[in-house]
């Protein structure tokens, strides 16, 4: 197929990019940069560069790569998790804005299938896990509740169009080029003791390597239009998997604090993270994507 991807330097974006290209398809990248730009031309694809904030740049380069199959995975994520809070506007700006010049652009210049990218994270569990029928968590605290009503607004865009649409709900990213790998900015917040357990950590999160991430997109190819959640088989609560985590990446054990000491120094957010989180399920990805995650490095240790 011809695919086009916004956000193809981006963490998924590369290993994304790498399956795509194994499998036989003819891809572009979007990239605002030059340096994005060689990046892309270095990995064997198409290249279009234009800011995806500009309406109609996008859809001229869409245009031009007469794609069939468009795959939103624009992200303005900072270096750090501590920094996301300070950088949310950016990247919601991107997803929304940038995204509906995408969403637009895909629509005029007649794409079969739409791919997002949502979050199986921020989840509003009824029963022991969450799955594709469970809500956003719309209701959470302040910041998550806005990153959660941002994710309802563009699954919903992908969605409920003309276009056949695709919601991938991944969980958090953890290999090269994020946070939770070794040289990440989790990583390196665990080192400096930034990163600690709140007393109970009973939030389960859920994670998936980038590239069964990358795997699983490229399946959603040709999947039932729908939404799928795509994450490990793992949920664990904080109070577990922080740990080995800090273990596995050579920092010392996350210090121990309480959630009132928490409100007073990193506030609502924080605490919502640690102990109100949900796991997510897996099991229609495996059915109908061949979903098979690895299992996570860090927990063996």
């Amino acid at each position: 197929m011809k695919v086009f991807v916004a956000g193809a330097t981006g963490a998924i974006g590369q290993p994304l990019i790498a399956e795509l290209i194994a499998e036989g398809h003819i891809v572009t990248g979007m990239t605002h940069s030059e340096a994005g730009a060689r990046r892309l031309r270095a990995a064997g694809v198409d290249v279009a560069i234009a800011d995806a904030l500009n309406g109609d740049a996008v859809e001229g380069v869409l245009r031009a790569s007469h794609a069939e199959v468009v795959i939103d995975e624009l992200t303005a994520i900072p270096r750090t998790p501590s920094e996301l809070s300070a950088h949310a506007h950016v990247d919601q700006k991107l997803r929304i804005e940038g995204g509906n010049n995408l969403h637009r652009a895909a629509l005029a210049c007649g794409v079969r299938r739409y791919i997002q990218q949502s979050s199986g994270f921020f989840l509003d569990a009824k029963e022991a896990l969450a799955d594709e029928s469970s809500p956003l968590a719309l209701n959470a605290s302040p910041g998550i509740a806005k990153y959660a009503q941002m994710y309802a607004y563009v699954e919903q865009r992908a969605l409920e169009s003309s276009i056949e649409g695709v919601a991938l709900r991944y969980g958090f990213f953890y290999g090269p080029n994020t946070w939770y790998n070794p040289d990440g900015g989790a990583a390196d917040e665990i080192r400096k003791q930034l990163f600690p357990v709140i007393e109970g950590g009973k939030a389960k999160w859920s994670f998936v390597h980038i590239e069964d991430a990358a795997r699983a997109t490229v399946a959603a190819l040709t999947a039932q239009p729908g939404k799928y959640v795509v994450v490990d088989d793992d949920t664990s609560p904080v109070s577990v998997w922080l740990p080995r985590f800090a273990s596995f990446v050579g920092a010392p054990p996350p210090p121990l604090i309480t959630a009132d000491q928490v409100l007073q120094t990193a506030g609502e957010d924080a605490v919502y993270y640690q102990t109100k989180l949900c796991g997510a399920s897996n099991v229609k990805a495996k059915r109908e994507l061949h979903f098979a995650p690895r299992k996570r490095e860090w927990l063996s240790e």
